[in-house]
This record gives structure tokens, sequence and C-alpha cells, in this order.
């Protein structure tokens, strides 16, 4: 299994909307960069991924898993752009803020304080432990 992190601005699309899409889920459409694109190619079904809130909020607000792998994005007739349908599993506990993550020493080099503004990008298994556990949630 791979770890993802998912990124939204709440008043585009937010955890209620992703929850409330249920187990059918919903596209992660929209995604109009090359290197975001890859790594949903690199996506598996049952992946597991943070839903994060940008702009704000700046904080990782649940947990969703991939449940249709890469696809043509409806959004557009532009055969380049691919995306991943992603449900929602469960919120956290906890909030875990962007200054969290980079204040913390073994997190230092996730892509989200590297490259912040990347909307989809992998997460390494100890850096998904680390942030279950801020969140107050089991791996």
């Amino acid at each position: 299994m791979n770890y993802w992190l998912f990124k939204s601005e709440p008043n585009t699309w937010g955890w209620d909307n992703q929850v409330a899409k249920g187990e059918a889920g919903e596209e992660w459409d929209g995604v109009r960069n090359y290197q975001a694109r890859n790594f949903m190619r690199d996506m598996k079904l049952g992946d597991l991924g943070f839903f994060y809130h940008s702009l704000k909020e700046k904080s990782v607000v649940g947990i969703v898993e991939v449940c249709a792998e890469v696809h043509p994005d409806s959004s557009t007739d532009d055969p380049r752009w691919e995306c991943v349908d992603i449900k929602a599993v469960k919120s956290v506990v906890t909030p875990v803020s962007l200054d969290q993550i980079k204040a913390h020493p073994d997190l230092g080099d996730m892509v989200l304080v590297k490259n912040s503004r990347l909307s989809v990008q992998p997460v390494t298994p100890e850096q998904w432990r680390i942030v279950c556990k801020l969140a107050g949630i089991d791996a």
C-alpha cells in the first residue's frame, strides 16, 4: 500500500463534500499539473491518503481511500489529464496543521513542506504514521 496527500481548497471542495459522496466517492478531477497527474497514475485501489484543506486552514482533516484507479478526467476533453476517485474513510480526531508538520523534526522532508503547491503528493509510511499519531488516529 502507498500513501498520499490530496489538497483542496475547502470553499471549492471540502471534507464535508467528500464525506457526503459516501462509498461511491468522487473523482479527484481538475488537476492540471503533470507531476500530480503522474502520482495519480501510480495509485492503486485501497491506497490511503490524507485529505488536506489548503488556504486558511492548512491542515489534514481526514483520511481517504482510492476507490477507482486512474481514468480520463471527466472535467476536460483533453486526453492528457487523468484522475482517480477517492472516498472518505474517516475524519481525524485533531486536525494537523502545516505549522505542526513543519515543526516536527521527522517531517521536514515531506513534499507538503518542500512543495506545498502540489495538489497530489506522496507520503512515506513513516510520515503517514507520524501524522496519524498527531491526528489522534490509528495509522
